[in-house]
């Protein structure tokens, strides 16, 4: 079994595209994002390879290096056409269909009638949102049975958020690895969490906000149980949004939002949050500063860290005359994946 450095869950939108594409040439080989479609609800299946490709062609554009590509909020009447348009991406490009054992039979036929044409293997994502369900292990031996040895698999173990109030995940997380593991001759196994807190305006009136990178440390725990599998274990998170972020179907394109946003910068223990502005008469003033309150932390890496630091840096210190360079939602987000892609490849064995 072999598996990628680092497996970022990440949506189909331009943020983490844009991130994607900007992080330098070694950082990016030695990761295989889990590119997560958004729900589409309402959308005909005859208009889906259409919306399909609006989401799709930017990832696969930046996908040299290959990942994966689920739809794991499709609607029942749109499995048949998601499959048919994923399709196209797994067989022409290099990325790899995704199914699970909660997935519906007709889900996983397709996914599995496209890995055997892309010939580029399957991904098997396994929710635990909370403790290990045995039932889980059973439904994936039945899949595994309906793929037949011929199609490699690679174990996708999604813990959902990781955080201080689960402090038993790494348990859970074993127990899952314990039973999952030997079902299969994995091509590669990833342990997956979201840690990055949920953003809200009251958690950041007081200033920077901080919690604990619990996904982290659960990953280091299973990796120091000792169990064979644990050395080639890989390491996956949701980035720098909170898992639920991914269910949020496409808005509307309006303006207006929320007046605050936040930057986010992580450290070798913690995710720092700051809030910022997305409007009104202080807005460049107070965003300047939030970038600021970060390059000024003790674990700040500099500068020359990656493009993300480089970003902070120059928004920390640029002219309050002028709003250029202060950013917006996207621009914060973008440059929060930057970094903490980036210091997680830096921070990995063999990164």
């Amino acid at each position: 079994m072999s598996g990628p450095l680092y497996v970022p869950v990440l949506p189909t939108k331009p943020h983490a595209v844009g991130a994607f594409r900007l992080l330098w040439p070694d950082v990016r080989a030695a990761i295989r994002p889990l590119w997560n479609l958004p729900p589409l609800p309402g959308v005909a299946p005859e208009t889906l390879v259409t919306v399909v490709g609006k989401y799709v062609d930017p990832v696969s554009a930046v996908s040299r290096h290959g990942g994966w590509i689920d739809a794991p909020f499709g609607e029942d009447v749109q499995t048949a056409a998601l499959a048919e348009a994923l399709a196209v991406y797994c067989e022409l490009g290099r990325l790899r269909p995704v199914t699970g054992p909660e997935r519906t039979t007709a889900q996983q036929a397709a996914a599995v009638e496209t890995a055997r044409r892309c010939l580029r293997g399957l991904g098997v994502r396994v929710r635990v949102t909370g403790e290990w369900d045995g039932r889980l292990g059973e439904a994936v031996r039945g899949l595994l049975a309906g793929a037949g040895p011929e199609v490699p698999v690679d174990l996708l173990l999604d813990m959902g958020a990781v955080l201080d109030d689960r402090p038993d995940a790494g348990k859970e997380a074993l127990r899952a690895l314990d039973a999952l593991m030997p079902l299969a001759v994995w091509r590669s196994a990833t342990l997956l969490g979201g840690g990055f807190p949920r953003v809200s305006a009251d958690m950041l009136e007081e200033g920077p906000h901080e919690e604990s990178r619990a996904e982290w440390r659960t990953w280091h725990e299973v990796r120091a149980a000792g169990r064979a599998y644990a050395p080639l274990l890989g390491y996956g998170d949701y980035g720098v949004q909170p898992p639920g972020a991914l269910a949020q179907a496409p808005a509307p394109e309006r303006k207006g939002g929320p007046p605050w946003g936040a930057l986010r910068y992580t450290t070798d223990s913690s995710y720092v949050v700051v809030r910022t502005l997305t409007r009104g008469p202080d807005r460049i003033a107070v965003n300047r500063a939030a970038a600021r309150r970060i390059t000024e932390l003790p674990e700040f890496r500099g500068a020359r860290a990656g493009q993300g630091e480089e970003w902070l840096s120059a928004c920390a210190n640029g002219p309050l005359s002028a709003g250029e360079g202060v950013g917006g939602p996207t621009e914060w987000l973008r440059a929060g994946n930057l970094q903490h892609m980036t210091f997680v490849v830096r921070s990995l064995p063999g990164g």
